[in-house]
């Protein structure tokens, strides 16, 4: 069975984080791992605490994943302080990790910042760089590359100045405009519209961990960079547009994969 590791927050609620990205990967047919960065209190409506993980801890809960059983592919998510992204790092550098997708959580959907200020120069200078995909939000991928997002012209320029300095696959999300879902891949040059359309759901809590989780899942299974956005785009809007009642007790994506984690319909 392939294998998938999520190093990111946990979210007590279930929706978001490491949490959020398990299940995806179980969904999508991988065994999933994790490296926990931070434990927070959170549900749908905020971020109410941060106990940030030491370091040293986390640098050891890397050494027993990749000591033992290798991934075959990583997601980064929620990395709230320089120390943290520095051993992040150093880690997957160390290791010779692959399928890298890097998922640069600022700010919760709630709203909520999620990293330091001063981290986030660090995670251009040392954890972009490692990337084989970062999957910024709008919001995120103005503060990556410095300009305004107002249309698609803008989207594109902004894929390909990200992809250009940190010299890695860029998917920019466009789940922030109010008409669309269009999602933007820019990869060694060339730029591709995924698109989608809005689905009227509120319970959006955790879409982001959930589409870059389903990336690696599928980056693991050895798809192409482009089918594995693919599946993951179709993944999550299926799970919008079931629109899951959690008191059914029944997965949002159970009629659309089978136990292996592929397609059956």
């Amino acid at each position: 069975m392939r294998t998938a590791l999520t190093i990111a927050g946990s979210d007590c609620s279930g929706g978001a984080g490491i949490q959020a990205d398990i299940k995806t990967m179980t969904a999508n047919g991988v065994y999933a791992m994790s490296a926990i960065t931070a434990l927070t209190a959170q549900n749908t409506t905020g971020v109410y605490g941060v106990l940030e993980s030491t370091d040293a801890f986390l640098a050891n809960q890397l050494d027993c994943i990749f000591s033992d059983i290798f991934p075959d592919a990583v997601k980064t998510g929620m990395v709230s302080s320089c120390a943290l992204i520095e051993v992040i790092a150093e880690k997957l550098r160390r290791y010779g990790a692959k399928n890298i997708v890097v998922d640069p959580v600022m700010v919760a959907t709630s709203g909520s910042r999620l990293i330091a200020q001063e981290a986030v120069e660090t995670l251009k200078a040392r954890l972009l760089p490692l990337a084989d995909v970062v999957t910024p939000n709008i919001p995120e991928a103005q503060v990556l590359c410095g300009m305004e997002i107002d249309c698609a012209s803008q989207m594109e320029a902004a894929a390909c100045a990200i992809g250009e300095k940190f010299g890695c696959a860029v998917l920019v999300k466009g789940g922030h405009h109010v008409q669309d879902a269009d999602d933007l891949l820019w990869q060694d040059g060339r730029l591709t519209w995924f698109r989608g359309s809005r689905i009227d759901n509120p319970n959006t809590h955790g879409t982001g961990c959930t589409l870059s989780s389903a990336i690696a899942a599928n980056l693991a299974k050895g798809y192409d960079l482009n089918h594995a956005v693919l599946r993951a785009k179709a993944y999550i809007s299926g799970a919008l547009a079931s629109m899951l009642d959690l008191g059914a007790g029944s997965g949002p994506m159970d009629h659309l994969f089978d136990l292996h984690g592929d397609f059956v319909s």
